[in-house]
């Protein structure tokens, strides 16, 4: 049924889930692996603090030990405690070391766990999900989101697992410096709390710059991808100036934009660094004036020197993971803008991955009532600029093969794209009397099977790019290459099935192009067989050949073709003829020619191309 649009949030606003709330529900995704990520790194940045109390232990005991020796008294005391001191930092930075190996294994199996857990959902929603799948951007667009976007809620993970490690020594740091000295704490710590406020203040540039720059670097990605898909164009027309040209200006446009980001970043970046500085001269100025009027010793001393880098740096680590929230909300912006009418937060949805172990079984394919009856009622798809498909009606019975033809822009591919769902329609569809609910989901094999007029292979062999993953046998393979009029040219291929195709399937003639992807639909054996003027490319013998073989060896297969060549005219049990979208006459080649004066002028163009 396409009576709703088949996207039910198109054309209103998408309300925006919190950046938190959607880190939230990665977090507890794997709550085990993330609990312990979180304790094993933040005793890896707590231990720290531990270190320092412990080298200031040691000097104020050689110090005390130094004051006892002048003073002609026992130093053993203190000196036992300094190595006691020294035995414990041993074991402490060994503890450490084997905490840092654990924390970082269990670190990259949650990075890589979420990584794949937001790809399998984008995927799985553009290709799986109901009603027409169509991309907002270009496919380079997509995957840098895939590929950008997602790394970027990856650091943001690492943020927060790092978080609860730099908040406990930042709060043992202060307490242990409090105690020495309540003053020289402030001092130090008073501008580490204004850079917190500073990067809050800087959060909408931070969003803004960081948008832009993946914005300029897509149009980037995408101006290249188009670039090699049409190499041969470009020579032909003799326009590499005017491409290198454009390509210039974009990179220009993309450095201008990552420039003020980096720049923004490495202010940030800056700031916290040189509070360690302003810190330290703090320290110094305080703290020796302090030791001149005996009120700070030298391990006191010390105890603050060895806080105070990583407490600066802790400090500064909050005002970045301010900055990298806000970074991160703009990808989970740019990643639910793919997803487009997705419900929400489907981008962070719980699946089972199947990681570990043996990988599961590919589901059998779903059985399906065979076709007896397909009606068309009403069905009218309109695209942006007002043209399209309007108000269309038809019907095909089993075994029949239907031929929708018309003059170019009358609307046949329309047609076809919104009967099988890959457009957003609306009319209703009867599938043996029932209203399909789904066009996008129902119309897969074994139902039907589809071959569009610019089929697309993939860059592998011909064998793969037929059985799609299949485990066909070799009666169906050969059959559906028989069916295809492909054997003459396995043999002249250099390698038969196994010839790689090339990207797009650029090794291949356009005419080898169109009957390899129509063998890949043969292969799915489905009841209904959608054809997008697959024979354009054919000659007239080859065509022929098509058509018979589907006759013969297909008696019952259902045939809805889009052409408006004679072989597929006079093979056709019936004719629908199109005009301007609208379908304007339906009926057999010799009822069409005698009363329909479009029938007659698309008979008469074939005629005179086949002169030609």
């Amino acid at each position: 049924m396409t009576g709703a649009p088949l996207s039910p949030e198109a054309g209103r606003v998408r309300p925006e889930v919190p950046t938190l709330a959607l880190m939230r529900r990665l977090f507890v995704y794997k709550p085990g692996l993330f609990a312990f990520n979180v304790l094993s790194w933040g005793l890896f940045h707590t231990l720290p603090a531990a270190f320092s109390y412990l080298i200031s232990r040691i000097f104020a005991h050689l110090g005390e030990a130094q004051g006892l020796a002048q003073a002609g008294k026992n130093q053993h005391p203190a000196v036992a405690a300094a190595w006691l001191a020294v035995l414990l930092f041993a074991v402490a930075r060994g503890s450490n070391i084997g905490i840092f190996a654990a924390a970082v294994r269990a670190w990259f199996k949650l990075w890589f766990t979420l990584d794949a857990l937001l790809r399998r959902n984008l995927l799985a929603w553009l290709v799986l999900a109901p009603g027409s799948r169509r991309l907002p951007d270009t496919p380079a667009e997509a995957v840098s989101r895939f590929r950008d976007d997602v790394e970027d809620v990856a650091a943001n993970t690492e943020v927060w697992v790092d978080a609860s490690g730099f908040l406990i020594y930042s709060a043992v740091a202060i307490t242990l410096m409090w105690r020495v000295d309540p003053l020289i704490t402030l001092v130090v710590c008073a501008p580490l709390l204004l850079v917190v406020v500073f990067v809050q203040r800087l959060s909408p540039q931070i969003r803004t710059y960081r948008r832009r720059m993946r914005q300029a670097t897509a149009r980037v990605t995408d101006f290249l991808g188009e670039t090699f898909g049409a190499v041969s164009a470009v020579k032909l027309s003799a326009h590499e100036p005017q491409m290198v040209s454009h390509l210039i200006r974009l990179g220009e446009t993309r450095k201008a934009a990552a420039l003020k980001d980096v720049l923004l970043t490495e202010l940030i970046k800056g700031v916290n660094t040189n509070m360690i500085n302003l810190g330290v001269g703090a320290v110094l100025l305080l703290g020796a004036n302090l030791i001149l009027r005996g009120r700070m010793n030298v391990g006191d001393f010390v105890l603050f020197f060895a806080l105070l880098p990583r407490l600066t740096g802790s400090m500064g680590y909050f005002g970045d993971m301010i900055a990298r929230h806000r970074r991160t909300g703009v990808s989970f912006e740019r990643m639910n803008r793919l997803l487009q009418d997705a419900p929400l937060p489907q981008l962070v949805a719980h699946h089972d991955l199947h990681l570990e172990g043996e990988p599961p079984a590919l589901p059998p394919r779903a059985g399906a009532e065979p076709l007896r009856t397909l009606d068309v009622e009403h069905l009218s798809a309109v695209h942006d600029n007002g043209r399209g498909l309007h108000d269309a009606s038809f019907s095909l019975r089993r075994g029949e093969f239907v031929v929708i033809t018309g003059r170019i822009g009358s609307g046949k591919s329309t047609l076809l794209r919104a009967l099988l769902g890959l457009l957003p329609a609306s009319g209703e569809v009867r599938w043996n009397g029932e209203v399909v609910q789904d066009p996008a989901s129902f119309f897969v094999p074994p139902r039907s099977a589809y071959t569009a007029q610019l089929p697309q292979l993939f860059s592998d062999s011909l064998q793969d790019n037929v059985l799609m993953g299949e485990a066909a046998g070799e009666d169906v393979l050969g059959r559906a290459l028989r069916l295809a009029v492909m054997e003459q040219d396995l043999r002249e291929l250099p390698q038969g099935l196994l010839t790689q195709v090339g990207a797009r399937g650029v090794k291949l003639s356009g005419g080898q192009v169109q009957r390899a992807a129509a063998a890949r639909m043969l292969a799915q054996r489905a009841d209904l067989l959608v054809f997008d003027d697959v024979s354009s490319a054919l000659d007239a013998e080859t065509e022929r050949q098509l058509w018979l073989g589907l006759s013969t060896e297909l008696p019952e297969a259902t045939c809805l073709v889009v052409s408006h060549r004679r072989a597929a005219l006079l093979r056709a049990d019936r004719i629908v003829v199109m005009e301007e979208g609208r379908v304007v006459d339906q009926g057999r080649l010799g009822e069409l020619l005698a009363r329909s004066p479009q029938m007659r002028a698309l008979w008469s163009g074939e005629e005179d191309e086949v002169a030609v």
